[in-house]
């Protein structure tokens, strides 16, 4: 059990195997800003390991949930192509405001936590995922639109 996951946080992502992990823990459902109609918020990126344990800063938006959707399917599309040279690689959220993951999908997938703002560490998690991981990531992010109250709008950011 990862002991430093508070019982009652939400992750909006949380990636692991029996060894190691990464997770976007939310600090709060209440935005720090509401601008133009796009919330933002606070986290952090927890990366739980034998070898290592950290967190930090990382700050998103309301659209940023949209674009984490949007990975998840280019992820699970991607898986499906047996002809990839070169593995799926996409950051979240958008690089340079804030820490943000890179996810490499490759065997095994490999999840970088860059702190590029602040001191410009990157971790590197290797992760031996199971099949069904990306399902449950589409729940943890349906379950985290609900909990921020954006739960009307589906993964894409439109209104059903």
């Amino acid at each position: 059990m990862d002991t430093n996951i508070q019982p009652d946080a939400i992750e909006l992502i949380r990636l692991a195997d029996p060894c190691q992990s990464v997770a976007v823990r939310l600090r709060s459902t209440e935005p720090t800003l509401e601008s133009l109609g796009v919330r933002y918020y606070d986290a952090e990126a927890v990366v739980t390991s034998g070898f290592v344990n950290g967190t930090v800063y990382l700050g998103f938006d309301s659209d940023d949930l949209s674009d984490w959707g949007r990975l998840l399917d280019a992820i699970e599309e991607a898986e499906q192509e047996a002809d990839l040279d070169e593995p799926f690689t996409a950051d979240w959220p958008r690089s340079g405001r804030t820490a943000y993951l890179r996810f490499i999908a490759d065997d095994p997938y490999v999840v970088e936590v860059h702190d590029g703002s602040g001191t410009q560490i990157v971790v590197s998690v290797p992760l031996d995922m199971r099949e069904e991981w990306i399902a449950e990531s589409k729940e943890r992010l349906a379950d985290a639109r609900t909990a921020l109250g954006l739960g009307t709008e589906d993964h894409h950011g439109t209104r059903p």
